[in-house]
């Protein structure tokens, strides 16, 4: 029986069909997948991987299925899904997610094809377990679904906790022992037994507070839209089978057609943008951390309607048309529309006086942070530190931005001299 020393779990058991799949292609291939991408941008010490969290939601998914008491091809399932959920993930955490779903048709966690390349579909049959249930589980769907990904999910649970460990935040602490042995089923769904309002909380407010923190910080933003700026003009350029050669190809046989952002590593994407005239001076940029810098940060109710519904191609034009408008290279224009999160955790069941209610029902808490979320919404144009005064202005007249005489004390230079990058530039 495997035995693996975690930084957060301490000592993880692998038995069965987890310890079968520890070692295959697919599962190892996470070890070159870092958990938040560019973070490390920000906070130094944030190179936790997906291999890492895919231990640790294995090792909660057992906790939970001890404590509801399921045992045999349920808990068989269960494990499987939970080392596999993320073998379909792209390098650089969720950043690239967008360009898969646009390029293969479908996210990181549509994996049925993969689960049918050997070794994996080897391991399965050997303990015949299901493909499609395994699936279906790695998708949320059913009763047990929910533990993987739901409003109580411990994917969740394990990420908040790990990302605050590792980025040295503590807001993302939550108490996931507690969390599991509160877990209960009713009429087909998850819920926390009574008295545990709290712990439902504990998890939507540490998501909310890790959001600005770490998640959509700024210098995170930034490196993000960089890095995804430059595979869309990769993409552009090349053929994705002709600029990304995946040093091990995870799921060797597979009757299928994988995408090669799927079996790309961190190093693959940042090898091929360096290998490339087109991209090289932005991949450049990011790996030694001389960034863009913000010529607009643009409130919710600042931004017309239809431009916080941009998708990427929309982003693409009004690039262009800002960067025709500045009289500058458009690859020194990139303008970031954040969608409006959900804040899935409001949707939790509690149970309070021997009734199962949502916890945005139970909890004045839910109004103040979805409030909150749009608060902290902003609209990013990012260019080269000597060009943001320029493309700013020419960003809020294309775009019609209701900034008024802010802009230039606010949104541009002037807000870096005066205020000073204070929290970890």
């Amino acid at each position: 029986m495997p035995t693996i020393k975690d930084s957060v779990h301490n000592h993880i058991e692998l038995t069965g069909v987890g310890a079968a799949l520890l070692d295959t292609p697919s599962v190892q291939r996470l070890r070159y997948v870092r958990q938040l991408g560019t973070v490390s941008l920000v906070y130094p010490s944030a190179n936790h991987t997906r291999f890492e969290h895919s231990l640790g939601v294995y090792h909660l998914i057992r906790q939970a299925c001890a404590h509801l008491d399921l045992d045999g091809p349920a808990t068989e399932h269960l494990e499987a899904a939970a080392m596999l959920h993320d073998i379909g993930h792209t390098a650089f955490s969720h950043n690239l997610e967008p360009i898969l779903e646009r390029e293969a048709g479908r996210g990181h966690d549509a994996v049925e094809h993969l689960l049918e390349a050997a070794p994996i579909a080897e391991i399965l049959a050997e303990y015949d377990l299901s493909t499609r249930r395994i699936c279906s589980l790695i998708a949320g769907d059913g009763t047990l679904g929910q533990l993987l990904a739901g409003e109580l999910d411990v994917d969740r649970m394990d990420y908040l906790i790990r990302d605050a460990h590792h980025t040295g935040v503590p807001y993302g602490t939550i108490d996931p022992g507690r969390l599991l042995r509160q877990l209960t089923i009713v009429e087909g769904d998850l819920a926390l037994e009574e008295g545990n309002v709290q712990s439902a909380e504990s998890l939507l407010i540490a998501r909310a507070l890790m959001n600005p923190t770490v998640y959509n910080h700024h210098v995170s933003r930034i490196s993000k839209a960089m890095l995804r700026r430059g595979i869309m003009r990769l993409f552009e350029a090349v053929e994705p089978s002709d600029c990304l050669e995946p040093m091990v190809d995870p799921w060797p046989g597979t009757p299928h057609r994988v995408h090669p952002l799927r079996q790309a590593t961190d190093h693959d994407i940042l090898v091929a943008l360096s290998s490339h005239k087109e991209t090289a001076p932005l991949v450049r940029r990011i790996v030694t951390r001389d960034l863009y810098k913000r010529a607009i940060w643009a409130e919710y109710d600042t931004v017309p309607e239809e431009i916080r519904s941009f998708d990427a191609t929309d982003c693409l034009e009004a690039e262009r048309a800002i960067a025709t408008r500045a009289d500058v290279d458009p690859a020194q224009v990139i303008l970031d529309v954040p969608s409006r999160g959900d804040i899935r955790e409001a949707s939790s069941r509690v149970i309070v006086n021997g009734e199962v209610r949502r916890l945005g029902q139970q909890s004045p808490l839910v109004a103040a942070l979805q409030s909150n979320d749009a608060s902290q919404w902003r609209l990013g144009v990012y260019a080269p530190a000597e060009l943001t005064e320029h493309v700013g202005k020419a960003t809020v007249d294309e775009l019609g931005l209701d900034l008024g005489d802010r802009l230039i004390r606010e949104y541009t230079r002037g807000l870096h001299r005066q205020l000073g990058e204070f929290t970890n530039p």
